[in-house]
């Protein structure tokens, strides 16, 4: 799911809002890796939640916002999803009265889903460097219109 349409062979492409439920109807595993936009805060709320077959589950390393937690909340308890692994809040960290923190179908990680290896981390900043200085050429950088 994207936000504009895309054709890739072999894969089911699905594209804007209208799409999303659509999407959501055939994942079992739903994995958010989305930024936090206008667009995106809430995103799944209690409606995309139901979308969602009965005994999936929610995954998300992108943004705590992107996510209703009491719509998660209702939709765990009332056994719609089976389980969620959070890596990410609303609030960070996570305090230590959040219902997440003791409800038997979440997982809490702590924010670290992705490491940043040194190595490979400071090779790309040596090429980004390397190529600034030999043809003024930035590397892509964050659109402030779209938010990422």
């Amino acid at each position: 799911w994207s936000r504009h349409p895309k054709n890739l062979e072999n894969i089911d492409c699905y594209a804007g809002i209208a799409e999303l439920p659509q999407m959501l109807a055939k994942t079992d595993i739903l994995v958010c890796l989305l930024p936090l936009t206008a667009d995106t805060n809430n995103l799944l709320d209690a409606d995309m939640l139901a979308a969602l077959p009965e005994g999936a589950a929610l995954i998300n390393f992108a943004r705590g916002a992107i996510v209703d937690d009491t719509a998660l909340l209702a939709a765990l308890d009332s056994n719609k999803l089976k389980h969620a692994v959070l890596d990410v809040f609303r609030q960070e960290p996570l305090a230590a009265e959040h219902a997440y923190w003791q409800h038997p179908k979440v997982t809490v990680l702590p924010h670290i889903s992705a490491p940043t290896d040194m190595h490979t981390a400071s090779a790309i900043v040596a090429a980004n460097i390397f190529e600034y200085r030999n043809s003024g050429a930035l590397p892509p950088t964050v659109d402030a219109r779209r938010g990422y």
